[in-house]
């Protein structure tokens, strides 16, 4: 049964607003040299019970929760933007270092996964899991999810500032995307298994969690090894239609399939969004690689990806769910780990002081996969209601504070990155300007 006229322009009008928002805040937040993020974030939540619904409650209800279906058709938008968020983030995966890289990166890699890992494993046994648990009531899966959170890093946060900075170009840039793209990848595969454990132990039976893990690893497998070389060989294969009727009606259509496979094994669907992204990446020439990720980039940054971060700002209420005393302690536990970590690594291979704070510094931006991981966990019911907020607000802060330092030193005139020295910033992409009347040379 189709939705009435009224209901449809009420959808429709709190998707402008929510759109509006998280654009507009995220181009101000931009042009105030901050991740874009935070901007796209501030959008819901200056729309949601934190400012709008907290002075205009009944208006805020009309405009979001005026008929039962109103929050399911939002939540479709925000699973279709999450989706969006994950592939793109495989779409930046970096299977390989720079030649003379490699012992950098694998060591980063190393001690920037296990550490912090480790660290927040252990953090839960200083905190009362009553407090932090939710419905799933799954100490194991709560204690994974911890544990990313100390260790992730985002991909697209810190590509854009660099990207912003102008330096996407330099050792130091290709280094940090590879590095962090491996990275979270492995850390990904822990959410995926803490989603399945969690289902698991709700049906019991150890079997059912060794099913969900072995699914997990399988996907992955395929997706990495098999996938690939199959895309490969039906790219260009002349009875495959879709691609010459629609090259990217027939990418959407490999995230599709992928997403529903991960669904149909019992794993998250955005795990098979990410890995999607990921066999793309490997499957498609450079060339059309780049026409790939142009074709993408659009429709989910423009559209699907601003109103996933405006909705997540719309679930949050700061003033009341948001324990601060709690939230400053684990944003220095998790900022003082991760940080340590990279910062001491690189100073055992012997990188300067300036290289080794920059890495440590890029390495401690959470931004959309810290969001991504709080958003799952709390749709999952592995995490409360305080501890998503304390998640979110944690990914958006070490952000900024990751954005800020690069920034600063690159304004500075020092190279992030020795062998950096010689290489010439490029300006980005400037924003479009419509003009009235087309200039003719």
């Amino acid at each position: 049964m189709g939705l009435t006229s009224i209901e449809m322009t009420r959808f429709l009008l709190s998707l402008l607003t929510l759109l509006v928002a998280a654009n507009v805040l995220g181009y101000l937040a931009e042009r105030l040299t901050v991740p874009r993020v935070i901007g796209e974030v501030a959008g819901g939540l200056v729309l949601g019970p934190t400012v709008f619904g907290h002075f205009a409650p009944d208006t805020f209800q009309w405009l979001y929760q005026g008929f039962p279906a109103q929050e399911k058709l939002l939540g479709l938008v925000y699973q279709l933007g999450l989706i969006f968020l994950m592939f793109n983030s495989g779409l930046k995966f970096q299977p390989k270092f720079n030649r003379g890289d490699t012992s950098i990166g694998l060591a980063i890699l190393a001690g920037s996964t296990v550490i912090p890992f480790a660290a927040g494993w252990v953090f839960t046994g200083f905190t009362n899991p009553a407090d932090l648990l939710g419905p799933a009531q799954s100490l194991l899966a709560f204690k994974i999810v911890v544990a990313i959170s100390i260790a992730v890093t985002s991909i697209p946060v810190i590509s854009k500032i660099l990207f912003d900075l102008g330096v996407m170009h330099t050792r130091f840039a290709k280094l940090m995307v590879a590095v962090a793209g491996i990275h979270d990848t492995l850390l990904w595969v822990g959410l995926a298994l803490a989603a399945g454990l969690a289902g698991a132990e709700s049906h019991q039976g150890i079997a059912t969690v060794l099913r969900s893990t072995g699914a997990t690893f399988g996907l992955i497998a395929v997706c990495l090894l098999v996938l690939p070389r199959v895309l490969r060989l039906i790219n260009g294969n002349r009875f495959n239609i879709l691609v010459r009727a629609s090259f990217l009606g027939y990418i959407l259509a490999i995230l599709l399939m992928l997403a529903l496979l991960a669904g149909y094994l019992g794993v998250d669907v955005m795990f098979g969004a990410l890995l999607a992204g990921i066999a793309v990446k490997l499957a498609f020439p450079e060339h059309l690689f780049d026409r790939v990720e142009n074709s993408i980039r659009e429709i989910s940054f423009s559209f699907f990806i601003p109103l996933y971060f405006a909705m997540v700002g719309l679930q949050l209420d700061l003033a009341r769910q948001c324990p601060l005393g709690f939230f400053l302690l684990y944003l220095l536990f998790a900022t003082a780990v991760q940080g340590t970590v990279v910062y001491l690594t690189c100073r055992l291979l012997h990188l300067d002081r300036l290289t080794s704070m920059n890495l440590a510094a890029a390495m401690n931006a959470r931004g959309g996969p810290g969001i991504v991981l709080s958003t799952v966990a709390f749709s999952l019911g592995l995490i409360s209601e305080p501890f998503f907020a304390v998640l979110v607000m944690l990914a958006l802060v070490t952000s900024w504070m990751a954005g800020s330092w690069l920034r600063f030193v690159v304004k500075t005139g020092r190279p992030l990155m020795p062998g950096d020295e010689k290489v010439a910033a490029v300006k980005p992409q400037e924003e479009v300007t419509l003009d009235a009347v087309p200039s003719v040379k």
